[in-house]
């Protein structure tokens, strides 16, 4: 009501206004669907006018449906050093807790070629770090008769040397069955040794109730297996305290987790029923409990330092963004792990070897070698801050020829 009186032109976008577009706070108010992102001009130019539009469609090709928007689109790049990609959207669970399986359905996988393409144009725009995302990395190429491991490998084939790709977020499940190959992959150089794996709860009969389709030594024999043949690997995980039905019993189970396995990344998260889930419907942690179980499970995240050990290490790191302060620059390591290294321009979007001389929570701090070679992956420029990408860039060969024929 606030933005209407104010006069302010709003446009709504996400999973929940998709699941849920007759809610009372968005009565008026225009909304683009999940499916419909590439149709975002079309929607502000509607709401400018003041009109109120709603696409909410589904994308289908003879019958079955499509991921989301077409993965060539032009877009404009948050930081021009890293490209995103979406290699699914969508799941193949039913996870009692979740609204974007309302919003987004099943898996829909877009084609290993497409994906590929998309990388191969981004390092020619001047990336250096690809990030792919997804509901459930695992599953990628299910619906479409491929795997996960067969898109790695052909990705892995286009990243120039001292560039780097990160793996996205994946749930146990479908990650058991690639456990060899995912070793290989993630112990490729150009592939950073990082895996995003959510737990949510390490009791069984939780994860039963939010119908997670694995228990908790599943998720241990991923993590096993993992630290065991890619040493140092950085596992992060994602933690709900208070979900419906918990006992104490239960939370301490998950705290054994974190114990045992004091994982340097660690998303927690207060139960919040999304209306309209089943979880919603079933009978509520009281909200001091879940209040003080957050807290409990935060100051335990807070009580182990994972980095103090690495402290003399000498590391090779890309640089690729400003850090929170702007004191520095942010680089990682081959852990995925943060470094900040001194701000200096001819660092960034290169790779540098630099000496751990301190240790945070979620940092490190490296020292540039002395007379060490900084190693430059880009095959091109990379794109200025807000510059279109997508477009036919002109190559830097055309305009070598352009300026000698000058």
């Amino acid at each position: 009501a606030a933005t209407q009186e104010q006069n302010k032109k709003v446009v709504v976008a996400g999973c929940v206004p998709q699941a849920q577009p007759r809610t009372d706070y968005l009565k008026d108010l225009s909304i683009i669907g999940v499916q419909q992102i590439d149709r975002v001009v079309e929607v502000v130019d509607e709401a400018i006018k003041g009109h109120s539009v709603r696409l909410l469609g589904q994308k289908k090709e003879k019958g079955k449906r499509l991921g989301g928007a077409r993965l060539d689109l032009p877009k404009i790049r948050k930081n021009p050093l890293i490209e995103i990609i979406s290699v699914n959207t969508g799941c193949l669970n039913a996870c009692t807790y979740c609204k974007t399986k309302h919003a987004r359905g099943d898996l829909a996988s877009y084609p290993i070629e497409e994906l590929v393409e998309r990388a191969r144009q981004s390092f020619q725009e001047g990336i250096c770090e690809i990030w792919l995302t997804s509901e459930d990395t695992g599953a990628y190429g299910r619906d479409i008769g491929t795997d996960l491991p067969s898109l790695l490998w052909e990705l892995v084939k286009e990243i120039p040397e001292g560039a780097m790709l990160r793996l996205g977020m994946t749930n146990p499940p479908y990650i058991l069955e690639h456990l060899e190959e995912m070793v290989r992959i993630l112990q490729h150089p150009r592939v950073y040794g990082f895996l995003h794996v959510p737990v949510q709860s390490a009791s069984d009969s939780v994860l039963m109730d939010m119908k997670r389709e694995y228990c908790c030594a599943d998720f241990r024999r991923v993590i096993d297996f993992l630290q065991e043949r890619v040493p140092g690997i950085t596992i992060a995980t994602d933690i709900i305290c208070g979900f419906p039905g918990e006992t104490e019993e239960d939370f301490e189970q998950t705290m054994e987790l974190v114990r045992q396995y004091r994982f340097p990344s660690l998303f927690i998260n207060q139960f919040y029923p999304r209306p309209g889930t089943p979880a919603a419907k079933m009978e509520q942690v009281p909200a001091h409990v879940k209040k003080q179980r957050t807290k409990e499970l935060s100051a335990l995240f807070h009580s182990y330092k994972p980095y103090d050990h690495k402290i003399g290490e000498r590391q090779r790191v890309l640089v690729t963004e400003d850090s929170f302060d702007s004191q520095y620059y942010v680089a990682h390591n081959k852990f995925y792990e943060q470094v900040l290294v001194p701000k200096k321009p001819e660092f960034k979007g290169k790779m540098i070897e630099v000496d751990i001389y301190e240790a945070g929570k979620h940092y490190m701090k490296g020292r540039p070698v002395e007379d060490a070679r900084v190693f430059t992956p880009s095959i091109a420029q990379p794109l200025q801050k807000g510059q279109v990408s997508g477009l036919p860039q002109v190559s830097l060969l055309d305009r070598l020829n352009m300026n000698a024929s000058h």
